[in-house]
């Protein structure tokens, strides 16, 4: 799997504070690009539905992102924290999962 660079959303489930993820709105994890990439300290990678997730969780502040931040710089990421993703960032998507990125 490659190292994103670029945006990354990091939020928290509800109702679990310990439970930090981030989704990266741009890289495809499905060959539709339905899906994005997502990462956790536990399970790592995989894909996820990046609306569903937006409404089952909430903002990370800064304290509850650092952590798993750092974890992905350590890793090779390079992220770069945005609120949300925007049509853009789907669309981006959608086209590296066709190829045409």
């Amino acid at each position: 799997m490659s190292k994103p660079t670029g945006p990354v959303v990091i939020r928290v489930w509800n109702g679990d504070p310990d439970d930090v993820f981030a989704l990266f709105p741009t890289d495809p994890a499905d060959n539709a690009g339905y899906l994005c990439t997502s990462y956790q300290h536990i399970g790592q990678h995989s894909g996820a539905d990046y609306d569903l997730c937006i409404r089952k969780s909430r903002p990370a502040t800064r304290r509850e992102a650092a952590p798993l931040l750092a974890e992905l710089r350590r890793i090779g990421y390079r992220p770069r924290v945005i609120q949300r993703a925007s049509r853009r960032h789907r669309e981006q998507r959608m086209a590296a999962a066709r190829g045409a990125a």
